[in-house]
């Protein structure tokens, strides 16, 4: 079914939910956004009610605040929000305090994107990307119990084989090869672009951490995740090849730095690389990198 046409038959609040989904790729795709959702229900239903309420919250929240309907319809106030819903369901055990958190943690990032957005098209504000959940995930992380689970990966051809396909799923914490599948299949419906770049950057990932005989992280996917959103937050850039590259290696080459002053990873790297780039271009006068490079800071959404 073309994406147009799903488009025509799903009701505002499903296709702004689906986009959300999507945007956390940096894609406008509603059918992108539904395999996502998928790949989290089929590999690890119990992480899709807390992403759906932290999407619901961000959803609900720029309703109530009357924020612009085209921002919510492509998924901006969403993306932040289904993080944060998985990040709380993966660290903390569920109870009867988990969704009212969840609900006003996904809010939260809601309004933060929104003030973000205001300033991003009113200057030369830097995207905000998914610096809300990274914010947010550190002073909720502080509470969280530090985890004992220690796993063991054989490395074989085969888990070689699908490391690629698990640092895509990584993004969404989510480490099984089939995850990795259904988002890759996502990719490929909204971009081909987006599909390649988001492939050559988890293989570039997996093939930096061997290079540094850390087949933990290679294996498990962990070390190409943040490499991923940097290659795609510059994919759309045909003309300047190059800046996807330049994405995944300075995704790479922050990643030991967080780890290094003790704060988790999560996307920061990503953000952060592509925050220097994108600020090294504009100083460099090289006005060809439009803001339409990165979903999540658009001055108009992404229609794809």
């Amino acid at each position: 079914m073309p994406a147009n046409h799903f488009n025509t038959h799903c009701p505002d609040w499903a296709e702004a939910m689906l986009n959300g989904f999507s945007q956390i790729f940096l894609q406008r795709n509603p059918l992108c956004g539904l395999l996502i959702l998928s790949a989290i229900l089929f590999t690890a239903p119990a992480l899709l009610g807390g992403a759906l309420l932290g999407g619901v919250a961000g959803l609900l929240t720029a309703q109530r605040r009357n924020y612009a309907k085209a921002d919510r319809q492509a998924g901006l106030y969403s993306y932040n929000g289904v993080l944060l819903g998985l990040l709380l369901s993966v660290y903390f055990p569920w109870s009867a305090m988990m969704p009212p958190l969840i609900l006003a943690a996904g809010g939260l990032s809601a309004m933060i994107t929104q003030q973000w957005l205001k300033r991003a098209r009113l200057s030369q504000y830097l995207p905000a990307y998914t610096a809300p959940f990274v914010v947010l995930s550190w002073l909720l992380l502080c509470f969280a119990t530090p985890s004992t689970d220690a796993h063991l990966i054989e490395v074989s051809p085969l888990n070689m084989f699908f490391a690629p396909l698990k640092g895509l799923g990584q993004v969404m914490f989510l480490g099984h090869p089939l995850a990795g599948a259904m988002i890759a299949a996502g990719l490929l419906i909204a971009d081909r672009r987006a599909f390649c770049w988001a492939l050559l950057a988890s293989g570039a990932g997996m093939g930096w951490s061997l290079l540094h005989h850390d087949f933990y992280t290679a294996l498990l996917g962990l070390g190409g995740y943040n490499a991923v959103l940097a290659a795609l937050a510059f994919s759309t850039q045909r003309q300047q090849w190059w800046l996807p590259l330049l994405g995944i290696a300075f995704a790479l080459l922050l990643t030991p730095i967080f780890a290094a002053i003790g704060l988790p990873t999560l996307t920061a790297p990503f953000i952060l690389g592509c925050w220097v780039i994108r600020s090294a271009v504009q100083m460099l006068g090289k006005s060809t990198v439009t803001s339409a490079s990165c979903t999540h800071g658009d001055n108009q959404p992404r229609l794809r």
